[in-house]
């Protein structure tokens, strides 16, 4: 009841502030009516993330999950969901991905699937230095839908996901030891709460690897993804058709 109550509260302020945030007074200086309007805007990211927070951390406690090794867990706590969304900020600032996945809030990187999204991280020596997220499909459809409609994939499979936000903060060449317990934790994710296909934009130069997972498709290719100038694949994925290569290197 009380999340019930605080996620009507945080509806209330966000339709509060939606109204007034474009209201001038003539009364008053011009100054004073564009600081007012910046601290609203202020404000409304401020309500924005509260809510993306409060679903996300709720979500994710919901989930079914065999706990298998303590270094990669899906998120249980706010403060672990601040850590991943500034690695994310980091990561993609560092790769120039920011005009692609801007920041609503400086240096933290979330958007509103992060509400229905399983969000997993590893975390070495204290510090998380990777993460990912698997979408549930919803309403809101997936993220990569903005640029190729995955109804196809939802007549030929009951419960669909697409795997996003796939980061790592140290990168170099092969599997290292992020990548490895992260797609480990998505194919944990997708048996255990009975996903039947994963989907997910990559870069065309990685798919050589990504092919060796067994189950794998690829379903378009694209020039460039939005505003990352390069050539990209959006594939599909059944992980219960996992490679004896997937399961002697990840699982």
């Amino acid at each position: 009841m009380a999340n019930l109550n605080k996620n009507t509260l945080i509806h209330q302020l966000q339709e509060l502030v939606d109204s007034n945030i474009q209201k001038n007074y003539e009364y008053l200086p011009k100054s004073f009516n564009s600081q007012q309007l910046e601290a609203l805007e202020i404000f409304k990211k401020r309500i924005f993330l509260e809510s993306i927070v409060e679903e996300s951390v709720i979500f994710n406690k919901n989930l079914n999950w065999e706990d298998k090794n303590s270094s990669v867990q899906p998120i249980s706590s706010p403060e672990e969901l601040m850590e991943v969304f500034k690695l994310r900020s980091d990561v993609y600032h560092d790769i120039n991905y920011q005009n692609e996945f801007p920041d609503p809030i400086d240096t933290l990187n979330f958007d509103s699937f992060d509400k229905n999204s399983a969000i997993i991280y590893y975390k070495r020596e204290g510090e998380i230095t990777g993460t990912c997220r698997m979408i549930f499909d919803s309403e809101m459809k997936l993220p990569t839908e903005k640029n190729l409609c995955f109804d196809k994939q939802r007549k030929s499979h009951e419960k669909i996901g697409e795997i996003s936000r796939n980061i790592v903060k140290n990168r170099g060449q092969g599997l290292n030891l992020e990548f490895r317990y992260l797609m480990a934790g998505m194919h944990n994710v997708f048996i255990n709460n009975d996903i039947n296909l994963t989907l997910s934009g990559i870069r065309k130069d990685h798919f050589k690897l990504f092919s060796k997972f067994g189950g794998i498709d690829i379903v378009h290719e694209m020039d460039n993804y939005g505003e990352v100038d390069m050539p990209f694949l959006i594939i599909s994925w059944d992980p219960s058709q996992a490679s004896k290569f997937f399961k002697k290197a990840f699982l």
